[in-house]
């Protein structure tokens, strides 16, 4: 691992302005927030940084309710957030999906905007080879070891997204706010992912100089409740094999709208709005929630080694909208 210089930002906007003045010296530069991802990039010589803008900014580590919902900094800690008592009451889904990440001890570190934003663990881009996400031409993954990898969404790569968050993020029909070299933007968490065909070395919208600063939750109605449950190959720091994040809400037994993404499958957090719409203006019942668990495969396309993830989606899916129904 090559030698870095390192340049701590006290906000933001300082941390983009420090990247500009390093990449016109000539310089390659990186964000790092809590960096457990990047400190495994940099190992793994995926990055090799001459300079690591480290993000320091106590403002933007805060989670706050608002006139229109809660505001959580793209700083909060994973671990912050899982604790929260107006995330874990009102946005259920977004707690539960940030404790099921990894360990306490990375928990206590790593933070939402740097999940959301993580680089795939695709093991053939993990250990170097020369694959699209590499800066290749080929996805190994097709003809190879595709266990882990997307039954929705793919080609010509076809890693799943690692975050528990962005599917959570996705079904609250989250803003994220972005700061860049031109000021701020904002765009919806369903926009902001995006799918290899549009570029297949990239997973979501940021351009290289642009950084995820903010969360904006909108205020839920009364009513809503949500979920976040997870299938891993192990219990100890690991990824979902299948993830399905879902918020339904109920007036009474009726569902008015539901939302259901789904993790784990996909290069995206994969929304699954037929299922949604099946499910509105419903009494949700055994047979519908099973009719809901089909739906949502309808379209798989899973890969030779990984048609397990199919059954295991469908029953996810059938299971989570059930118990949330029925969750008094």
């Amino acid at each position: 691992m090559k030698s870095f210089a390192n340049a701590n930002a006290r906000t933001f906007q300082q941390a983009v302005s420090l990247a500009q003045q390093a990449r016109r010296d000539g310089k390659a530069v990186s964000f790092g927030g809590g960096g457990s991802d990047l400190l495994t990039l940099v190992k793994e010589r995926l990055v090799s940084p001459d300079v690591i803008v480290a993000l320091r900014s106590p403002g933007d580590a805060g989670i706050a309710q608002t006139g229109q919902g809660l505001a959580i900094g793209g700083l909060a800690t994973l671990d912050a957030i899982g604790r929260d008592a107006v995330v874990r009451a009102r946005y259920t889904v977004l707690a539960e999906a940030a404790e099921s990440v990894a360990t306490p001890q990375i928990r206590n570190v790593a933070t939402v905007a740097g999940n959301v934003c993580q680089r795939p663990w695709c093991w053939y881009y993990r250990n170097g080879f020369p694959c699209f996400k590499n800066g290749g031409t080929t996805c190994f993954s097709v003809t190879g070891e595709n266990q882990f990898h997307a039954i929705f969404g793919g080609g010509p790569s076809y890693i799943v997204h690692p975050s528990d968050t962005a599917p959570a993020l996705v079904a609250l029909d989250a803003t994220f706010r972005i700061v860049g070299p031109s000021g701020t933007r904002t765009v919806s968490a369903g926009e902001f992912f995006t799918l290899p065909r549009a570029d297949p070395a990239r997973e979501n919208a940021l351009a290289t100089d642009e950084l995820l600063a903010g969360i904006s939750l909108p205020q839920p109605r009364p009513g809503v409740r949500s979920t976040y449950h997870k299938i891993m190959d192990r219990e100890t720091w690991t990824h979902a094999v299948v993830s399905a994040a879902v918020v339904l809400d109920m007036d009474g037994g009726v569902c008015r709208e539901a939302r259901v993404v789904l993790g784990g499958v996909a290069p995206i957090p994969w929304r699954v709005p037929e299922v949604e719409k099946m499910l509105a203006g419903q009494r949700i019942t055994p047979d519908l929630a099973a009719r809901a668990g089909e739906q949502a495969v309808a379209n798989a396309r899973p890969l030779e080694k990984n048609k397990y993830k199919v059954p295991l989606t469908r029953n996810l899916v059938r299971r989570t909208v059930l118990e949330l129904a029925q969750k008094a």
